[in-house]
């Protein structure tokens, strides 16, 4: 064989390795121009609770503006169920595109995986966070013909009557739940607890009498307003700006009682960083419009911009918070 010059040689390897660049530049193309097109069709928001509730009001508030920032329609549907579980699920296993998101309770990745010993996904490795949209306060209401006036005089009613009142509540383990939860701990006192399929359900229950109180995460306040519900306490550690008289149950003697939760936006995990970085960035920009403000206002709740990470961290606070709570009380799942 003869040998190959010097020259000829390193000719060689030069073209070898301008292949390889090229051919590696060709693979990135897809990845690259999906990035850069990205928005190129229609955007589903999955609502892992029934229409009507606090999740899907603010979210159907928040899709408005962020179609219009996007270029491109964004879709709202609803799949309720187990907790949350069922449209996260859905989420967690779509394909990783920017195309379908999620928007839930703070509870679904900080609360269900303390319920549920055998989900079928994981939260924390299944989905990333992409944007905080509001904090939402639970209201203690209870229904008109209750013979209470104040939060006072209703810790008194349900301890002279043990057994005797039913709380309606989104399900096991949702923040209203939990929020009962904490008061039954907090003042020692037992009340008969009924779930529903979401908040809208149960506060339509409440509003029919067929149960005593509930906490609820705003979609009663209008119904408060009109006569037709009576609150009595805010179960947050801040009294609600929307009802400055209205003390909270730390107030009322049950001390650091706070069942504030973040919902917010999640993607399946893999998703693009530059595309949850438009995300989030287009989410916080429609957070600051009066219109987004106002509705998030009318279910109590408070405008929550942060970045991905932040939300990360509130999560994982909730998560140790709520779930020595759910140990203590024996929480279960439906």
């Amino acid at each position: 064989m003869h040998a190959i010059a010097p020259r000829a040689r390193t000719r060689r390897l030069l073209i070898t390795a301008a292949t390889l660049a090229a051919a590696a530049s060709l693979c990135a193309l897809p990845t690259r121009a999906a990035a850069d097109t990205w928005p190129s069709k229609p955007i589903k928001v999955v609502v892992n609770f029934p229409a009507g509730g606090a999740a899907d009001q603010i979210a159907r508030a928040i899709t408005q503006p962020l179609q219009a920032a996007l270029g491109q329609p964004v879709v709202v549907e609803n799949r309720g169920g187990a907790g949350g579980n069922i449209g996260g699920e859905a989420v967690a296993k779509s394909p990783a595109d920017g195309y379908t998101l999620l928007m839930s309770s703070g509870g679904m990745v900080s609360v269900n995986p303390h319920l549920y010993p055998k989900m079928p996904f994981d939260p924390a490795k299944d989905l990333v966070p992409v944007a905080a949209a509001a904090r939402v306060l639970v209201f203690l209401e209870v229904r008109p013909s209750l013979p209470v006036n104040t939060i006072q005089e209703f810790l008194a009613y349900l301890k002279a009557h043990p057994g005797k009142l039913t709380f309606g509540t989104p399900g096991n383990g949702s923040s209203p739940h939990l929020a009962a939860e904490m008061l039954k701990a907090e003042a020692n006192v037992f009340a008969v607890h009924v779930p529903y399929r979401g908040a809208a359900p149960a506060m339509q229950d409440l509003l029919g009498g067929q149960v005593d109180f509930m906490f609820d995460p705003g979609i009663g306040l209008p119904h408060v307003k009109a006569g037709k519900l009576r609150l009595l306490a805010v179960g947050s550690a801040k009294r609600s700006p929307l009802f400055p008289d209205v003390p909270t149950l730390d107030e009322a003697g049950l001390k650091g009682f706070d069942a504030d939760t973040l919902f917010g936006f999640y993607a399946p995990a893999g998703t693009p960083a530059d595309v949850v970085t438009r995300l989030n960035r287009e989410i916080n920009k429609a957070l600051g419009t009066a219109a987004v403000q106002e509705r998030i206002a009318a279910l109590g709740g408070v405008p929550a911009p942060m970045s991905p990470s932040d939300f990360n961290s509130r999560a994982a606070s909730d998560s140790a918070r709520f779930g020595a709570l759910i140990k203590a009380r024996d929480i279960k799942s439906d």
